[in-house]
């Protein structure tokens, strides 16, 4: 079987991290491998890939095949596109020039989109870092109006429970007030009684010594 082109994986778990090597295609994924080219790390963002270009170019051309995943990797940092320039070179379809400048313009082009998309990356991270900030800033001062409302129910109900105790305190005063009023309102009541028993007694001594004169005189 020929030589294979594949990721080898290291790393804990949920951590996963990738070595590019050169394989025999009997031996187990994780096995021995006859060289190590370069090395892949997704967890990062963007994922991380150190690859040993030359190496990689030389190991196709000598008839090395990539599994999917790590064709995928040499296609991105553009291995697989100068191998097929290569290709075309060996066959007389183009010279080395036009093969060298058609793999400058992808290099250009490649750089451009991923400057483009790294700033769209970090414009949408910084937006939604934006957008958090604002959703924080509306429960802060929502909770802020909450904390307001509650401390003004409760001065309120402070106050009326201040207004019901001065109530209180003065009907408490006034009621001693009105007894000692009425007291002192019954008291000549009970002075004018005597004084009313005294004259009905000297009315009574009058007439009777009216009618013991009477009966002398008879």
């Amino acid at each position: 079987m020929p030589t294979k082109i594949r990721l080898q994986r290291r790393g804990k778990k949920k951590r996963a991290f990738y070595h590019i090597v050169i394989a025999d295609g009997r031996a187990p994924r994780d096995g021995r491998y006859i060289e190590r080219i370069g090395t892949y790390n997704p967890v990062t963002r963007p994922a991380e890939i150190n690859l040993n270009f030359d190496r990689a170019l030389e190991w196709l051309q000598h008839g090395a095949q990539p599994t999917n995943s790590a064709r995928a990797i040499l296609s991105f940092k553009g291995v697989m596109l100068k191998h097929h320039l290569q290709k075309g070179v060996q066959k007389g379809a183009m010279t080395q020039e036009q093969a060298d400048s058609k793999f400058n313009q992808w290099l250009a082009d490649k750089e451009q989109k991923m400057q483009k998309a790294t700033e769209e990356a970090e414009s949408k991270e910084q937006e939604q870092i934006r957008e958090r900030l604002d959703k924080e800033k509306e429960i802060n001062e929502q909770r802020a109006r909450e904390i307001q409302k509650k401390r003004q129910a409760e001065a309120e109900e402070k106050a009326k429970s201040q207004e019901s105790e001065q109530g209180e305190e003065s009907a408490e005063a006034e009621e001693p007030a009105q007894a000692e009023e009425s007291s002192k309102a019954e008291e000549p009541a009970e002075k004018e009684e005597p004084a009313q028993e005294a004259q009905s007694e000297e009315t009574g001594e009058q007439t009777s010594g009216e009618e013991e004169e009477k009966k002398s005189e008879e």
